[in-house]
């Protein structure tokens, strides 16, 4: 193996290197912190009534081969390579900061334009610590060549800290535990996974193909082989008709797995899904903000973890003062440590109980259709 690229690889400049990037990533692994290497592309489910794999255009799921990526990863080392020639060209002795990039944007203009260069050197300049293995279920790929991609991955970055992916229960729960452990063993540290509700009849309503006991069953088995799981949580996916059940059950099946993370990716059905034309039809109703709250009240109160529990995203109770625009909840990525925490976050949803709902985003206006 020749990590690093060919020669030829590395005969080429900046503008003319790229690689494959998928469309997605979560919030917590993606910015100017972490690589993104696609390893599949698409959902191999692609049936969730609230997803619906549009963000993929609703393509046909594919394993990369292990050429295609390892080549991916010679590009990225190749970009690297060439960056660090420019700084010591310009006497930083190979550091990859603010003072090179702007001078290779002086240089070609173009490459501010190029997505796979500003990810590199973003990636580059803090460090290359963390990667993020795209698209919706990278642990789907067999495991052997999963732990060769890993491998070479880490050969060529050994700076890398570490390696995260999305995961399908189900796709955890058909993994050996030696599976597992290999990947763990080979670099991969992370798995972030779409719990989205721990509520059967809910799971069954978005046809997430998953039950409550396979996600309970997945999580305990990544957490054994020694990941770090973070569960997803979708606040309002039961609607109104469902609120409560969704919120008992989902806390429920969290205690039941104990994750290091719960991260909460409030509903939001747009145009093109299932789930937005039931609303549209009258046959599901998203909650009010206010309503929102007290669904995530109920979870947490029900809470028996030692988690971080996570707002990092937008929709997680946003609210208006005056001309601005406050969050109600921490929205960075590490969350509020739970259980200590716990009576902190309770007082944060009373105080966005006592706002007036007008103040707060609300779902059913953001997706343009009149309050049923």
């Amino acid at each position: 193996m020749n990590f690093g690229g060919t020669e030829e690889t590395h005969d080429r400049g900046l503008d003319s290197l790229s690689f494959e990037v998928g469309p997605i990533r979560p919030p917590s692994e993606g910015g100017s912190h972490s690589l993104l290497l696609r390893t599949t592309r698409n959902c191999p489910w692609a049936r969730c009534r609230f997803c619906y794999g549009l963000i993929y255009n609703r393509e046909k799921f594919e394993l990369r081969t292990v050429d295609e990526i390892e080549k991916d990863i010679d590009t990225v080392s190749a970009m690297v390579d060439a960056m660090k020639s420019a700084s010591w060209k310009l006497g930083y002795g190979g550091a990859i900061n603010y003072h090179v990039g702007h001078a290779l944007l002086d240089q070609d203009p173009a490459l501010e334009s190029n997505h796979c260069f500003v990810m590199v050197f973003n990636w580059a300049s803090f460090g290359s610590r963390t990667v993020f293995l795209q698209d919706a279920n990278s642990l789907i790929a067999p495991t052997s060549q999963l732990v060769e991609v890993l491998c070479y991955l880490k050969k060529a970055f050994p700076t890398i800290e570490r390696i995260t992916s999305y995961a399908r229960a189900k796709t955890i729960a058909k993994k050996t535990s030696e599976d597992l452990e290999s990947l763990r063993k080979a670099g991969l540290s992370r798995l972030h996974v779409g719990l989205e509700t721990g509520d059967d009849e809910v799971l069954k309503y978005v046809d997430k193909g998953v039950t409550a006991a396979e996600q309970i069953a997945a999580g305990r088995k990544a957490k054994e082989a020694g990941f770090e799981l973070s569960e997803y949580v979708m606040p309002d996916l039961g609607g109104r008709a469902m609120s409560d059940q969704h919120a008992r059950n989902t806390a429920r099946v969290l205690n039941e797995i104990a994750p290091d993370f719960i991260r909460l990716r409030p509903l939001l059905p747009g145009p093109g899904l299932p789930l937005y034309e039931d609303y549209a039809a009258g046959t599901f109703q998203l909650s009010s903000p206010h309503e929102r709250l007290r669904e995530v009240r109920t979870m947490v109160e029900n809470l028996r973890v030692s988690s971080r529990l996570c707002f990092d995203h937008f929709l997680n109770s946003w609210y208006r003062d005056g001309r601005r625009r406050e969050t109600l909840f921490r929205q960075d990525y590490n969350g509020y440590k739970l259980p200590e925490e716990k009576e902190n976050v309770l007082a944060l949803i009373e105080e966005g109980l006592r706002l007036d709902e007008s103040v707060h985003l609300d779902a059913r206006t953001m997706i343009g259709l009149r309050h049923l």
